[in-house]
């Protein structure tokens, strides 16, 4: 079925796109299991060579790593491209078999118990060419693939406008609450020349800091809003303090020998906790400071520049502890609601406030436990808060079931296209 030999990629280096005529360089880190993402970054290659230039509908097989047997199929709309090394493509006799077919089916629920199976788990899970090779597909005649992919594609079409309309919901939290808070973010300024006075840098001496972004920021949220101020110091019953690091030596296999340890990866960037890729911490290593309160605050303080900050309520469903690079907050009752300070942090995260206050390290950005206690936030009355919480959470659910009945209806129609070619009973 296919026109050539399969072929592995490049191996050139990735660097930045410095002009929209570069080539993007396609790598297995670019495309999910559903294609390249909305508003995806592209890299290009130090050395781009022809061989590895993709032609439409050419079908990338990765074949290293946590994702091993991931497909993606090239259209010539994403521009022109190549494509890395740890990548193996495949090109289609379209005159034997539509690329798109193979494409979905390798979405199927025998692709995927097949690549469970050949995967080898030494150092990193690993498929080469002759393998791929030697998966077999059923071919039926070119009509009944145009139908089968027909099928399945206005399903994935469907998926897809179900997933934008959950991100909008979500998406709009944070302009929500900025909204009902009279926050109105500053418009960005391409001034990249400003003075300080030297008495304004014996805190801070770093640059962003000092931007006439952050200051317009800062004043947005300390001078615009008609409600008081207060420190997130002011308004916890106690001190924030951060959880305990555990690294691999310290953690437990199961729930039954520990107990969930809560990382930023458990952390959703819309203010939710997910327990997926858990990692435990040993019962007996857990100290009775150690347990999460329900309703306390996780505030994300290590991350990247576009995460640090991000947060998350507890809501004390199960017993966890929470690791170092998460500092805890425990709200006063009379004063803040839990779900109206994590989203109202998720909102300046957004706006790139959180990241400018944090200071950076080691290509990391952190915030201490002394600038979140110093940071001062709009509090209004808890009737208020209620009211702006009622409105975001009744936008999440919405959205979570927008999410579920996209994914659920998605792989309904993955096994009915797997059903429909073996002949089987829908």
């Amino acid at each position: 079925m296919t026109l050539k030999e399969p072929e592995y990629g490049s191996g050139s280096r990735a660097t930045p796109i410095n002009s929209p005529s570069d080539i993007k360089y396609i790598r297995i880190t670019d495309f999910s299991d559903d294609g390249i993402p909305p508003n995806h970054e592209f890299v290009t290659a130090e050395t781009v060579e022809d061989k590895y230039t993709l032609e439409h509908e050419d079908i990338l097989f990765a074949r290293s790593g946590a994702t091993a047997g991931k497909t993606f199929i090239y259209t010539a709309d994403i521009g022109e491209a190549i494509f890395a090394g740890y990548c193996i493509r495949f090109q289609f006799d379209c005159m034997k078999v539509i690329p798109n077919f193979v494409y979905f089916y390798t979405k199927t629920r025998r692709y995927q118990s097949w690549v469970n199976s050949i995967q080898r788990p030494s150092g990193q899970p690993n498929i080469n060419k002759e393998e791929f090779k030697s998966f077999t597909i059923p071919i039926p005649p070119i009509e009944v693939q145009r139908s089968l992919v027909a099928e399945i594609e206005a399903a994935r079409q469907t998926r897809k406008q179900k997933l934008a309309q959950a991100d909008e919901l979500l998406s709009s939290l944070d302009s929500y609450i900025l909204d009902q808070l009279g926050l109105t973010p500053p418009e960005e300024s391409d001034k990249q020349v400003f003075s300080v006075r030297l008495s304004d840098v014996k805190t801070r001496f770093d640059v962003d800091y000092h931007t006439l972004r952050f200051k317009n920021l800062r004043r947005m949220l300390e001078g615009n809003s008609s409600y008081p101020l207060m420190t997130i110091g002011e308004i916890c019953q106690t001190s924030p303090r951060s959880g305990f690091a555990a690294g691999r030596q310290d953690q437990a296999f199961n729930e039954d020998e520990g107990v969930p340890h809560i990382r930023p990866l458990n952390m959703k960037p819309f203010g939710e906790i997910t327990f997926e890729g858990t990692k435990y911490v040993p019962k007996e290593c857990i100290k009775n400071d150690d347990v999460l309160v329900p309703n306390e605050v996780l505030f994300n303080n290590t991350n990247s520049m576009e995460w640090v900050g991000k947060s998350a309520v507890f809501t004390g469903d199960r017993k966890c502890a929470c690791s170092n690079h998460i500092t805890r907050l425990l709200l006063k009752k009379d004063i803040a609601e839990p779900f109206f300070v994590a989203t109202l942090f998720n909102a300046l995260r957004s706006l790139g406030f959180l990241g400018i206050l944090s200071t950076n390290f080691n290509n990391q950005a952190g915030i201490n436990i002394e600038t979140l206690s110093y940071l001062r936030i709009p509090v209004p009355s808890l009737n208020e808060q209620r009211f702006i919480i009622s409105e975001i959470q009744k936008r999440r659910v919405e959205g979570k079931r927008l999410l579920q009945e996209a994914e659920t209806e998605w792989e309904t129609a993955k096994i009915c296209f797997e059903r429909k070619l073996l002949g089987e009973e829908v």
